[in-house]
């Protein structure tokens, strides 16, 4: 039938939980992962890993980036053009994501929907109740039926030294040079007002908050506590 959704499919055929970590650029999202999974693959269980935007892989995420650093005419001027872009990349990756789930005891992103709600909340100078936020999961939750996380996890760092982070990483691989988001700090910093509104509202299921100084090993125990239960 035109236009018929897919069923979305039972959680009872799902065996891995999800797990999104959050974050703004530079926060150590992806040092934070690899510990957790090495701490969850030595305790036994079966993880996997997934960064979102998929560069390189995805000719959605390359467009955004393309577009992020002035490619594409006025692309990146349109906040709902490029949250389309970003959505459209996951909902690609939504088949193998499902199979992940079911092939592995737990799933960890490097960002996911969330990411698209409060960098695309923080441009519009919405907060995470807003109109665009409700927009982001209705698109990526409900039209394109992504799996809902079973934890989104913020890693909460101060803004000037996640700006910092990621100036190094760029000045150390010219491929990831800050591009017009990362660069600009007044976004970085309202983006990061929306994530913890987002967490603290528990916004699509429950958050958790990682600060810097936290031991990744308690994290890899919460999580480990989370997939026993």
């Amino acid at each position: 039938m035109t236009g018929a959704r897919r069923p979305r499919p039972s959680n009872l055929l799902r065996m891995g939980a999800l797990v999104a970590v959050e974050g703004l650029d530079g926060a150590g999202k992806r040092t934070l992962i690899d510990a957790v999974v090495a701490g969850l693959r030595a305790r036994g269980l079966r993880a996997a890993t997934v960064a979102f935007p998929r560069y390189g892989r995805s000719v959605h995420a390359d467009l955004a980036a393309e577009a992020l650093r002035g490619r594409h005419g006025d692309l990146a001027a349109s906040v709902n053009a490029m949250a389309l872009l970003f959505a459209l990349d996951r909902a690609a990756a939504r088949d193998d994501l499902l199979k992940l789930l079911a092939d592995n005891d737990i799933v960890l992103l490097d960002r996911y929907v969330a990411s698209n709600a409060a960098y695309n909340a923080a441009r519009t100078d919405q907060s995470a109740d807003g109109e665009m936020a409700s927009w982001v999961a209705e698109l990526e939750f409900g039209r394109f039926e992504l799996p809902v996380p079973d934890v989104q996890v913020l890693l909460d760092v101060p803004i000037e030294l996640a700006a910092e982070r990621a100036r190094r990483r760029g000045e150390l691989d010219s491929a990831r040079a800050l591009d017009a988001y990362e660069s600009d700090k007044g976004l970085q910093e309202r983006t990061a007002a929306v994530y913890r509104v987002l967490a603290e509202s528990h916004w699509h299921g429950p958050w958790w908050i990682h600060a810097p100084h936290d031991d990744p090993a308690t994290l890899t125990a919460r999580l480990s506590e989370k997939v026993a239960r």
